[in-house]
């Protein structure tokens, strides 16, 4: 039987929720959860979950756009990239985004999930359906590689763009009709892999069973990898050399004891300026310190995907049908 993604992260939920797409939203969901005195220099103690709207099928993948004070963020079943603005709201910023194929596309994600901006604030997307990396380039769409070895990517997932211009992004299979088990799936493994600014790619790793998320620190120095897999519910920290190469991983935070007690799993991730990491995994989003101590936890009740910082004091997070925020004390890492 094939197991959709959001199926598996929210745990227990069995069918994709639609909901209208401007229906009326509540004020906030979930709690703050302050586990360390720590968390308090991070979040004003004022600070809620606040809710900006609802009505989605599966958000994730949210980035902020600075030249417009807006934020961007997938809805992955029904092909979808939002747009929301202070004093405007929610709206369809792009329809298809991550599928764009003149067939019916048979399976349940066919959209972009992760999006990024790159140096020159091109947005830049991990495509579902289309199973390839883009930019957008004047509205027109340039793909940026869609093969590792001669072979398809499954669905690349998430991603985070280097200094240097190098792109590392997760390639699981959760955007294929059939998931695992599709048979058009081309890749031996799910890959975390390296495009390089020449445009050749290479594989950081095949050991992750479902690579998801990732994430740099500040200083370039390591890179975070989330995995979304119930049996082994990992971030895992790569040592990140000085031409880009990847070292040897060592496990973060390990969730596995909390799935099925909580709604969700590994997923995506913010690093802030000072290195704490905000990592959405089981209850919402966990805040760690750069040394791995969890100290807070923005328990959203819901299987949450991914978290942005915004320039504007807030964490942009992805829950499920709910696009939110919560104040900050500490801002993403300026690029």
């Amino acid at each position: 039987m094939s197991v959709t993604r959001r199926t598996v992260l929210a745990l227990g939920m069995l069918a994709l929720v639609s909901t209208p797409l401007f229906a009326e939203t509540p004020k906030s969901i979930g709690k703050i959860e302050r586990l360390d005195p720590a968390i308090n220099k991070l979040i004003p103690a004022d600070s809620v979950i606040e809710v900006l709207a609802d009505g989605f099928d599966w958000s994730e993948g949210p980035v902020w756009v600075p030249q417009g004070e807006y934020a961007l963020f997938s809805d992955i079943p029904p092909n979808r990239i939002m747009k929301w603005k202070e004093g405007e709201g929610i709206s369809i910023f792009m329809e298809p985004s991550g599928y764009t194929g003149k067939a019916p596309f048979t399976g349940k994600e066919p959209g972009t999930n992760g999006l990024a901006l790159n140096a020159k604030g091109e947005l830049t997307a991990c495509c579902h359906g289309d199973r390839n990396l883009v930019k957008f380039v004047d509205g027109k769409r340039v793909v940026l590689a869609d093969k590792y070895d001669g072979k398809r990517f499954n669905s690349p997932n998430d991603l985070v763009i280097h200094s240097s211009g190098d792109i590392y992004f997760t390639d699981p299979p959760y955007g294929l009709p059939k998931n695992f088990d599709d048979p058009g799936r081309e890749q031996d493994w799910c890959g975390v892999y390296r495009l390089k600014k020449d445009g050749t790619v290479d594989l950081v790793t095949s050991k992750q069973t479902r690579p998801n998320g990732v994430g740099l620190s500040p200083d370039e120095k390591t890179l975070y990898v989330a995995q979304s897999d119930p049996q082994a519910a990992t971030i895992t920290r790569y040592p990140l050399n000085a031409d880009g190469s990847v070292g040897e991983g060592t496990v973060f935070y390990d969730g596995t004891s909390q799935v099925g007690k909580v709604k969700g799993l590994p997923d995506g991730m913010a690093v802030d300026a000072t290195g704490n990491i905000w990592a959405t995994g089981p209850g919402g989003v966990l805040v760690f310190t750069p040394e791995g101590k969890q100290i807070g936890l923005l328990n959203t009740g819901e299987a949450t995907a991914n978290c942005t910082f915004g320039a504007d004091g807030y964490l942009y997070i992805t829950a499920d049908m709910y696009f939110c925020r919560v104040k900050t004390n500490v801002s993403g890492i300026k690029k």
